[in-house]
Parts: C-alpha cells; structure tokens; sequence
C-alpha cells in the first residue's frame, strides 16, 4: 500500500517480499555502524515483521523508500513509537542502501514522514533519535527542520550508545 509519494519516491508499506532488498540495508556493516554492527537474517527478519505488525497495531510504521522511476527499494523511513529515557517518542528513523547516499534521498523521505506525522496523523512534534557519531543522520535531522534538544544513552546490544533526541514542533498546532 503506497503512504506517501514524492517528486522522485514513493514510502509504501513492506511485505515478505521486501526481505531481500532490506538485506542489503541492514546486513550491510558500513551501513550499520551506528547500531553497533550489521544484522543477521534472523535480525533482518525480525525487523520487517515488527514493522508489518505495526502497521496493523498503529497505522503507520517504517516504509519501504522506492525510486518512483525504477520501482527499486533503495531505503527505509518511517514513523514509529521508540523511548528514550524519559518517554516513548514518535520517531522518523531512516536507513538507505549506501549506494543511494548523498543524493537528498532520506533528506526528502524524512520531510515526508514530518508532512504525514503533522498533516495526516495530527501530532504535535516528531522527532529522530541519532547516536552521537553519526554525522550523516544528523545533518538529515537538521535538512528536516528539526534541532538537537537533548542526549540520553541507549541501551542496545548490550553496548551503551550516547543518543541526541532532535525534534521540530508542528507550527500549525
């Protein structure tokens, strides 16, 4: 089911069928080194089937990024609840086939997901949660609107990761 459409992309919910193309996000080291590492299939897995039941539990989740000219999965947007240290937060979180990077591609998905969190789902402020290390993200965040208001440490894969909590506020609420 197609969510959004952009000048060059449209966010559409994933399916099984997508387990191959996010592979080749996720079980990437290089893209995921702000996770402390790739994931394994099972991970993989895992992933896209949270995101299917999200979309059943809360109506939106993270959504496959595809090319509107080639149909070609090249990321990951969406929107979904996560906590921080002292509450649970509507997030945008994006991750992109390394192939894509530097080309606008999550900047312009991030500020879709903004568009949809304010317009369609009504919430006040949406925000990313970014380790500390990961320039690239941040400067997404920035690209997006939204300011750096805090740090907090994650607790993932037994690893402890300083976090910046970015977020913008909905101007028309």
């Amino acid at each position: 089911m197609v969510i959004i459409k952009t000048e060059r992309l449209i966010l559409r919910e994933m399916t099984l069928d997508d387990l191959s193309a996010t592979r080749e996000i996720v079980c990437d080291e290089l893209t995921m080194a702000a996770f402390n590492g790739a994931w394994s299939e099972e991970e993989n897995l895992e992933g896209l089937q949270k995101q299917l039941h999200n979309y059943r539990k809360d109506g939106f989740g993270r959504w496959a990024v595809v090319l509107r000219d080639t149909g070609a999965l090249i990321g990951i947007c969406g929107l979904m609840w996560c906590d921080t240290d002292i509450d649970k937060v509507l997030e945008i979180g994006y991750m992109f086939n390394r192939g894509y990077w530097h080309k606008g591609y999550a900047t312009e998905a991030a500020i879709a997901c903004k568009g949809y969190a304010f317009e369609v789902l009504k919430h006040g402020e949406v925000f990313s949660l970014i380790r500390d290390s990961n320039l690239a993200s941040m400067n997404v965040a920035i690209r997006a609107g939204m300011f750096a208001r805090r740090r907090f440490v994650k607790h993932y894969k037994g690893v402890d990761m300083p976090h910046y909590v970015f977020s913008v506020r909905n101007a028309g609420r």
